[in-house]
């Protein structure tokens, strides 16, 4: 069984092949797979709150107060965070805080400096 990639608009696994285009039915939507390698390609790209792309190394600022779950502790807005490596997963940024330590940040919250 050929292996068909979900639709990229509405996720279904249901699409199916038809010529050069692939088809959702759910949806109706059709997508080339142009698209689909592209698509593909930009999934492991991770951009902070402005769409900049970043890096590993990269400094950031924190643009809200972020909560320390099971703590008391507050990452306030500004605070800058140096030397970031990216990592898979919801929070994508991992980082040490000056006074708070080692801890992972989603990267819809900095901006790149």
């Amino acid at each position: 069984m050929i292996d068909l990639p979900n639709c990229p608009k509405c996720n279904s696994e249901y699409t199916y092949e038809d010529g050069s285009v692939f088809v959702c039915p759910e949806c109706a939507y059709e997508w080339t797979m142009e698209i689909e390698s592209e698509n593909s390609e930009e999934e492991n790209v991770i951009k902070d709150s402005n769409g900049t792309v970043l890096n590993d190394g990269d400094s950031v600022t924190v643009i809200k107060d972020l909560k320390v779950k099971g703590s008391s502790l507050v990452v306030k807005i500004g605070t800058k965070v140096k030397n970031i490596r990216l990592v898979d997963g919801d929070h994508d940024i991992a980082c040490k805080i000056d006074g708070i330590g080692s801890m992972n940040l989603k990267s819809e919250f900095v901006k790149k400096i």
